[in-house]
């Protein structure tokens, strides 16, 4: 009962504006337009309540985040709906992208239904708030992973994309180099590594870049689009992505120059290694699905005869399931809700959504160069599952 007292002035509020409700509906000088001030405040009220009792039972005290996602039925992922390929509508109103089928496996995971799912939408810079309060299971919404939001944010699993920041500028500009932008405007996302990123390269290249911040993705780009900057930056899969939605995509061009790293993936709250432990498991699922060739339509629930594909699936030997709080077979679940890793991909980022180019790049599977050129491969990997 104690993490529900500091609800309490809420409650007194409210029961004072039921009393004041009644009192009002009494006394006939008082104005219908007050009447209704006060029952909009008590609505309003009434929400934070709701909310409040919502966040609290997001994960409750002294348990575990399994026990609290098991219970609830669901899984809280904080992401967004506004970039294609990771989060955004597609036709019937669904969110749909690489960020969402993740939290997807998560679910599928844990309580058996990929859709039994809540998207928390978040700002960029709701991000850091949002997984400190614990009050989601999970943070994915194309989040850079860094040493300081490593310790301050929350834990973050291993890198499911590796992307890098760029420009995009008319082409009317004629500018063929981001070093051109020499005392340009450019619009960015505030809050984000981003717009730091951005200060960095100009001060680093002295080019006196007016950066102009909008608290949201969609801003930016409408006000890039108006004419109010020259230029936009995001990471370079955003850029691609983004620049789908533009009026005339042919009239823009993305730079060649990549002036950061930025490792994506998911992330979870401080305090349980064991939901920490979970996340990553389900994400090496993924990964050892298409290092192993077990994709979304040949999940087997018998002996295959290979040893490493047995193990992944659960039909002989473990590797550590039971230890997480996971079906010895979470694997057939997770890899039959979503697919592996490349058919995730493939569905959102590559030639089935916004046609990012894999083979031969960062993201492809560490896997798939022969060991003695192994540098050459790429660099999507986990650890073992064994």
């Amino acid at each position: 009962m104690v993490r529900y007292l500091k609800y309490l002035p809420l409650v007194i509020l409210s029961l004072a504006l039921v009393g004041l409700t009644a009192c009002t509906e009494e006394a006939p000088d008082t104005s219908a337009a007050e009447l209704a001030a006060v029952q909009q405040e008590l609505e309003d009220t009434k929400m934070e309540l709701e909310e409040a009792k919502s966040s609290a039972m997001a994960m409750p005290e002294g348990g575990s985040r399994l026990e609290a996602v098991k219970a609830r039925g669901s899984v809280i992922c904080a992401s967004r709906n506004d970039v294609p390929g990771y989060g955004s509508l597609d036709d019937a109103g669904n969110n749909v992208g690489f960020d969402i089928d993740l939290c997807r496996a998560l679910a599928a995971a844990t309580v058996g239904d990929p859709n039994a799912i809540e998207i928390r939408l978040i700002t960029a810079a709701e991000r850091g708030p949002t997984i400190q309060s614990g009050e989601v299971d999970m943070l994915v919404r194309t989040v850079t992973w860094t040493t300081s939001r490593d310790s301050q944010w929350g834990n973050y699993a291993q890198t499911m994309f590796y992307d890098g920041q760029g420009f995009m500028v008319n082409k009317s500009l004629g500018i063929d180099s981001a070093l051109d932008l020499d005392g340009a405007s450019v619009c960015v996302t505030q809050g984000t590594t981003t717009e730091l990123n951005l200060q960095d390269f100009s001060d680093q290249n002295n080019l006196g870049i007016e950066a102009l911040t909008f608290e949201d993705t969609d801003a930016v780009v409408a006000a890039y689009e108006s004419g109010q900057c020259d230029a936009f930056t995001n990471d370079r899969s955003q850029l691609a992505a983004l620049g789908t939605a533009l009026a005339n995509r042919d009239d823009h061009v993305i730079l060649p120059e990549t002036i950061s790293e930025e490792p994506l993936g998911p992330v979870v709250p401080h305090g349980d290694d064991q939901w920490f432990d979970i996340v990553k498991t389900v994400m090496a699922i993924l990964i050892y699905g298409e290092a192993y060739g077990v994709n979304q339509g040949s999940v087997s629930s018998t002996a295959t005869g290979d040893t490493k594909v047995d193990r992944l699936l659960g039909i002989d030997g473990s590797f550590g399931q039971e230890s997480l709080g996971l079906s010895n077979t979470v694997a057939q679940d997770v890899l039959n809700a979503v697919g592996n890793y490349g058919d995730v991909y493939n569905r959102n980022l590559g030639p089935d959504g916004i046609n990012l180019p894999r083979e031969n790049g960062r993201n492809a599977l560490w896997a798939n160069a022969p060991c003695q050129d192994c540098p050459k491969g790429g660099q999507i990997y986990a650890a073992p599952l064994r």
